[in-house]
């Protein structure tokens, strides 16, 4: 199985499954979106059809290949429709015994040599495919959302999957014009393992009040406009955390925290735990940490250069103390973990060659800077990056 236009199912008609049909129809496959909810089964239909209307109002496709696009789609209630689709993916709710029961149920429907996907962005693929008699057939395939707008798309194997599900899974989504990257399987994959101290260094930052920082939203704002300003990335973690919903980056936070067993450089902040509780999800509701409502005044940042460094610096050595470690482990290659960064959450430059143009000595000196303040393990550097550093070397 290559890239020839095999018929798709898609399981979960919400956001990314729509984003994913989206996808596989306008690259010319016969896509099948099932879901249980008939409700959320014509919401999607009507949101796809909006999609269309506009790309073709846009100019970004002609009448024709709208038209096409969306005539390639089915909206299905019953498994059984799926019966001749070479590959299902998977975009359903993020708990690993419903989607086993998926699997279970989509191995006895579609053929021998079908491809059985899971969209997950934090969960075991080796797991998943633990429900199946076939598991050699199962791979995690993760878009990022909007799938039709972000290119990347991580590729990972379980420990049983076959070279022949990988090759083909890998033809299969590069055809449909993302850039992919090959990953081990574990907590978080790269992006959602190598990202989490963008958020969770921040908000570490904000709760301590840490470099004199100001209280209440308009710390959130320093920080926000420190990693913009300073550091060049498109949005601040507070902005971005509320763009994605603070429930789904609590979950992914607490997900990667426990299937490390544990790992402190992982833990939750009671600030996540909280702000969730409180129903503040971010835009989705009108309220994050920061106020969408009408009318809301916007807090200004303290735009200090030397809090701001501090700041960036300190956010930045974790996360490259991250991508270091996923090298160091063999999560992926360098040249893939610093592709997923860019492409996948739109980071200024790969980890590690930034790492390289500051200084991996500088990185390991601020590390254990805050090693020696906090005695955390949190903080403790990656073997690899301890070894570049004392021999003086760079990743690249």
């Amino acid at each position: 199985m290559g890239s020839e236009k095999i018929r798709v199912a898609v399981i979960g008609a919400g956001t990314m499954g729509s984003g994913i049909a989206q996808v596989s129809a306008a690259a010319g496959h016969d896509t099948f979106i099932y879901d249980t909810q008939a409700a959320v089964l014509s919401s999607a239909e009507k949101k796809l059809q909006d999609t269309f209307d506009k790309l073709k109002s846009k100019g970004k496709m002609s009448q024709d290949e709208a038209e096409a696009a969306f005539r390639h789609i089915h909206f299905v209630n019953e498994l059984s429709e799926l019966k001749a689709c070479g590959i299902a993916i998977e975009a359903i709710i993020e708990n690993v015994a419903v989607k086993q029961k998926v699997f279970s149920e989509l191995e006895k429907i579609l053929g021998e040599n079908a491809i059985l996907a899971s969209n997950t962005s934090s969960l075991s693929v080796t797991s998943i495919a633990g429900a199946c008699k076939h598991p050699e057939r199962v791979i995690g395939i993760h878009f990022f959302n909007p799938a039709p707008l972000m290119p990347l798309v991580e590729i990972i194997p379980g420990i049983m999957t076959s070279d022949e599900t990988l090759s083909s899974a890998l033809s299969i989504i590069k055809s449909w014009g993302k850039t992919t990257v090959k990953v081990k399987d574990t907590p978080g994959f790269i992006v959602n393992r190598v990202a989490r101290p963008f958020y969770g260094e921040s908000i570490r930052i904000f709760e301590e009040r840490c470099y004199g920082l100001p209280e209440g939203e308009q710390g959130m704002a320093t920080i926000d406009w420190a990693m913009k300003e300073i550091g060049g990335f498109r949005m601040g973690p507070f902005e971005l955390m509320d763009l994605i919903g603070n429930d789904i980056n609590y979950t992914v936070t607490e997900t990667v925290w426990t299937q490390f067993f544990y790992d402190p450089r992982y833990k939750p902040s009671l600030t996540q735990k909280r702000i969730v509780e409180a129903g503040r999800l971010g835009r989705k509701s009108g309220r994050g940490y920061y106020d969408y409502r009408e009318g809301a005044a916007k807090a200004e940042p303290l735009r200090d250069e030397k809090i701001g460094r501090k700041i960036f610096e300190r956010v930045l050595a974790m996360l490259v103390n991250e991508a270091a470690d996923a090298l160091y482990l063999g999560i992926a290659s360098r040249e893939d973990l610093d592709l997923a960064m860019t492409s996948g959450v739109n980071y200024p430059k790969g980890l590690l060659k930034w790492s390289d143009e500051i200084g991996v000595e500088i990185i390991m000196g601020t590390l254990e800077d805050l090693r020696a303040t906090y005695m955390e393990e949190r903080y403790r550097p990656s073997v690899l990056l301890k070894k570049v550093s004392e021999g003086h070397r760079k990743f690249y």
